[in-house]
């Protein structure tokens, strides 16, 4: 969507701006993706910072824009770290007629998976395709190839303990952006250290996580601890 707004003229440079004081015409691309389910969270942003709740991204508000462009930078980020939620193993992407491979828009991270199979491949992300840089080549003539990938969703479909670190994070990097008040960004950090620790909490709960760890590939951790209600079953 766009949206127009009307700026003095006096806060521009010529040739752009009119020293007569009359209004400055400028178009600015404003993004809508899921605005009525982010807009709770740019609004405790807002809040956060010490400024009024709106009821809709659709405006001119400067505070409103960087808020919300704000959540989206540190929503890819987050989840660009790889969580339970948007992490898989051993997907198989298809070539096309090229042989190549092409990143969806939807994956942050695709990385070849440590099988027998790709033992002789060593893959990056380059110019929107996965790149041997064993071989040399976009090609991969064996048909699909496995690869661990890290997804990037839309904010509807984050689990809660997530949206609620990427908030907090949000909030204390807008503070430091349109305030500057160190007293307030401390506080905001000290939140956000506290969402985050929830997060982590949250992942390794969904992760079935032990501290033996748990092979890649599989469902749950092979390791079985000793349970002495077992021990009568001798």
């Amino acid at each position: 969507m766009w949206v127009l707004l009307l700026l003095p003229a006096s806060d521009f440079y010529t040739p752009y701006g009119d020293p007569s004081g009359s209004l400055f015409f400028i178009y600015m691309a404003f993004p809508t993706t899921n605005s009525q389910q982010e807009l709770p969270a740019v609004n405790q942003i807002l809040q956060s910072c010490g400024q009024a709740p709106v009821t809709t991204l659709d405006q001119t508000n400067p505070d409103v824009a960087i808020a919300y462009q704000t959540l989206l930078e540190v929503s890819r980020e987050v989840q660009a770290e790889g969580w339970t939620f948007n992490r898989e193993y051993n997907v198989k992407y298809a070539t096309d007629t090229d042989n190549h491979i092409t990143i969806p828009n939807n994956v942050l991270q695709l990385d070849a998976s440590d099988v027998p199979a790709n033992a002789e491949i060593d893959t990056v992300i380059r110019q929107g395709k996965l790149y041997d840089r064993f071989n040399h080549t976009y090609e991969f003539q064996n048909g699909p190839v496995e690869c661990d990938v890290i997804y990037l969703f839309d904010w509807v479909d984050l689990p809660k303990p997530i949206q609620a670190f990427i908030t907090a994070r949000a909030s204390a990097i807008v503070s430091s952006r349109i305030v500057g008040d160190s007293t307030q960004y401390q506080i905001l950090q000290q939140n956000e250290a506290y969402t985050r620790a929830l997060a982590v909490e949250y992942d390794t709960t969904q992760a079935d996580l032990s501290y033996f760890g748990k092979p890649n590939g599989t469902a749950k951790s092979n390791y079985q601890s000793f349970q002495p209600f077992r021990a009568l079953y001798r």
